[in-house]
């Protein structure tokens, strides 16, 4: 198997008896449980037994040639946001801990479930999904594969599903995107997150942080794993992914808010991407996006997300606030003071923002941008909460533009080897999730040489 195998990839050596589910769950259970390695912050709870009990049912039905997918047998982690049948959902935090045990799975788990993938364990999160940067004080923070012997973050939310899936304890991730949440860690970790239009998967047997903008999607090595994946959650079938050529596609570059105050790695590394694509042939044009300043005035008060997530909150927080992270719990309490008429405005803004927009971007292929502002900053430089309030809203600014505009967007490694690890996003206007993929299957393997 290549270094990096894919989930076609596993799939052929499955199909041709080179390996076994039962083998390639027990490879990422020891790649879990290596005490040097970030298995212990990375995964909140392991499901061994059930794991490779899945696993021998997996080869005993390929044996029989009844085996629900050719991707049957295939582990796959699930963030700690989503109920697992007989499993408390802690959802990050300690409040949650002596919540009831799931009566059933989430929808999408059940879908991974019934395609034949093994659910390996919960990963680690950001309490509650409230930030981009992936620090919990709870369980733990896993590193970003990046320059580990110092100490980076991971990006958040779904903090683990991205280590999960960059330190080959498994294959495909169940990550969730609310302002960036599949995206970040995957630019911060040298692999692939996408958001999918919210309305494609369904978000019941989630946690939710905002049920406007909470969107459940894939994160994996590929642009062809995530799309496998995505399908899979969205109960549609899996077709053959068809890469678009470069040469010819119609690229904005939004210059209002999404390319400033880049780091320099960030800046370098987005222009190059940029110069590779024209020079294959891409059509690339910087426009301004006016309407994007509209998003930091919805989000003035704390937006969808404050307001929202307070709603779901108020209760737990009177018993058990006290255990709350305290920089999940102040950004929760902003939506006590947003009124019913200010959430009123804002779901009004917001159609505004959403129909003046795309009509803005209809006449290009994508929109592509940095994923975040930043690249992964320093665990130790995130003590003080100014840092970490400045570096938070920076790794969060140009994913959550998509997320507002309740459009589609993926995030491709664009750093070359030994280089800090940056993400380049495409997104376009909801619905346009197919051709997000295949244009970005083209552009994969393009932008990074």
């Amino acid at each position: 198997m290549p270094d990096h195998p894919t989930l076609a990839s596993l799939a052929a050596e499955l199909d041709s008896g080179r390996t076994t589910a039962r083998k390639l769950v027990e490879e990422c259970l020891a790649r879990i449980a290596d005490p040097a390695g970030e298995g212990p912050r990375t995964f909140i709870h392991v499901d061994k037994d059930a794991a490779i009990a899945a696993a021998d049912a997996m080869d005993l039905l390929r044996k029989a040639r009844a085996a629900p997918s050719p991707y049957a047998g295939i582990p796959v982690s699930i963030k700690d946001l989503y109920d697992i049948k007989g499993q408390s959902t802690r959802a990050g935090s300690r409040a949650l801990e002596d919540s009831p045990p799931a009566d059933a799975d989430a929808p999408v788990v059940a879908r991974l479930r019934r395609a034949g993938f093994v659910v390996i364990g919960r990963t680690n999160m950001t309490e509650f999904a409230y930030s981009g940067i992936g620090i919990n004080p709870h369980y733990g923070t896993p590193k970003s594969v990046w320059n580990r012997s110092v100490g980076h973050v991971p990006g958040g939310s779904s903090s683990g599903a991205a280590v999960s899936i960059a330190d080959h304890m498994a294959y495909g991730a169940l990550g969730t995107d609310t302002g960036g949440s599949c995206r970040i860690p995957a630019a911060y970790n040298g692999i692939v997150g996408y958001k999918p239009t919210q309305a494609r998967v369904p978000l019941d047997g989630g946690v939710p942080l905002s049920s406007s903008l909470d969107s459940f999607g894939p994160l994996a090595r590929t642009v062809g794993c995530c799309a496998v994946l995505d399908a899979v959650l969205a109960d549609e079938a899996v077709q053959p992914l068809q890469p678009r050529t470069v040469k010819g596609m119609r690229l904005a570059v939004p210059t209002t808010i999404a390319l400033d105050d880049l780091d320099e790695e960030v800046a370098r590394t987005f222009e190059r991407a940029l110069e590779t694509l024209s020079r294959h042939g891409a059509l690339i044009e910087r426009i301004e996006v006016p309407e994007f300043h509209d998003v930091g005035v919805m989000n003035s008060k704390g937006g969808f997300a404050a307001a929202e997530s307070y709603a779901w909150h108020r209760y737990l927080l009177t018993g058990k606030g006290d255990v709350y992270d305290p920089r999940v719990r102040v950004r929760i309490l902003r939506g006590e003071g947003i009124s019913a008429a200010d959430y009123i405005d804002i779901l009004k803004a917001r159609r505004s923002f959403i129909a003046r927009t795309e009509q803005r971007i209809a006449p290009y292929d994508a929109l592509v941008l940095p994923t975040t502002a930043n690249t992964p900053p320093r665990i130790a430089d995130l003590a003080d909460d100014q840092a970490f309030a400045t570096q938070n809203l920076r790794a969060l600014r140009n994913c959550t533009l998509i997320n507002m505009l309740d459009g589609c967007a993926i995030s491709l490694p664009a750093h070359r080897e030994g280089e800090v690890p940056v993400g380049l996003m495409l997104a376009a206007a909801g619905g346009s999730d197919r051709r997000v993929f295949e244009l970005a299957a083209g552009m994969e393997d393009v932008i990074r040489v």
